[in-house]
């Protein structure tokens, strides 16, 4: 009797259970028609390649490359062209100046589309807010990027840039052709562990090179996870292997950074320094940061 009461108590909590998935799965697929039909009416007056019913441009871009493909683009619709990741995603890209400037002078809010893929890994900073909220952070930071703050980094650029084209001189003396993406890539963290950071003229170390390493992997799985449409459910994508090394890259990053400043901090008890932060005109960013935290 009481095996059969539990068996049949069972049995209803799966019928509910799977009742309640069949409405949150008809909610959600509401949700996204709704949001297909309202990015389909705004780019309604914009041309555009053909699309699968499924994937939209993404298996094209998959195929032929994204750059090679996204320039083929170009040529054909010269002006701006719809872009589709599935049947959800959707963006404009624009090549013509004063579309962009029609475009981006609109102020609408930001798309939660792409964004959402970044919050693991940037979290809800400037790159992510809207409306008040992202008034008050860049008012914040408005002083760390003042002119007078950013002419000393002048010189600072020009030595990082100088490297990486001493390094490209060296292998151009072979007389073959050569990736310039990775040196790029380092003289920009080179750059910014000097402006940004205060790490002086230390230059890359080999934790700074686990940071590199880390930034290129996280841009280059974003990248996978938009053209792959089933990748946009965020639970599914940590199921993956490729979710799994998202987040340990979003570790490695994490614990970069958390590093810099627990160096700075500790740079900074120290009174001389202090007193020279202090007394500087214009604070960089790290110390703009880390002097409103301080409040």
């Amino acid at each position: 009797m009481v095996p059969s009461f539990f068996s049949l108590r069972l049995s209803c909590l799966g019928l509910w259970a799977s009742g309640l998935i069949l409405v949150l799965g008809f909610l959600k697929l509401i949700c996204l028609l709704l949001r297909r039909q309202r990015l389909a009416k705004a780019m309604g007056n914009f041309p555009g390649p053909p699309t699968h019913w499924l994937f939209g441009h993404a298996l094209e871009i998959l195929q032929t490359g994204s750059l090679d493909k996204v320039v083929s683009w170009a040529h054909q619709f010269p002006y701006a062209h719809q872009l589709w990741f599935g049947q959800f995603v959707g963006f404009l890209n624009i090549y013509e100046p004063d579309y962009a400037k029609a475009v981006y002078s609109r102020g609408d809010p930001k798309a939660p589309d792409v964004y959402d893929f970044l919050l693991q890994w940037i979290g809800r900073g400037l790159l992510v807010l809207e409306g008040p909220k992202w008034f008050q952070h860049r008012k914040l930071l408005t002083a760390g990027f003042h002119y007078d703050v950013l002419k000393p980094y002048v010189a600072l650029f020009a030595e990082s840039t100088r490297v990486m084209l001493d390094k490209w001189e060296e292998k151009a003396q072979e007389g073959k052709s050569f990736d310039i993406f990775c040196d790029v890539g380092h003289m920009a963290l080179d750059t910014l562990m000097k402006c940004i950071f205060g790490r002086g003229d230390t230059g890359l170390g080999h934790r700074d090179s686990s940071y590199y390493l880390a930034v290129s992997d996280l841009t280059l799985l974003t990248q996978q996870r938009l053209v792959s449409f089933h990748y946009h459910n965020d639970f599914i994508y940590w199921l993956t292997p490729h979710g799994r090394r998202f987040l340990r890259a979003c570790q490695v990053a994490h614990d970069h950074t958390d590093q810099v400043i627990r160096e700075r901090k500790a740079a900074l008890q120290d009174e001389k320094v202090r007193k020279k932060t202090q007394n500087r005109r214009h604070l960089d960013f790290l110390d703009i940061l880390l002097g409103v935290r301080g409040r």
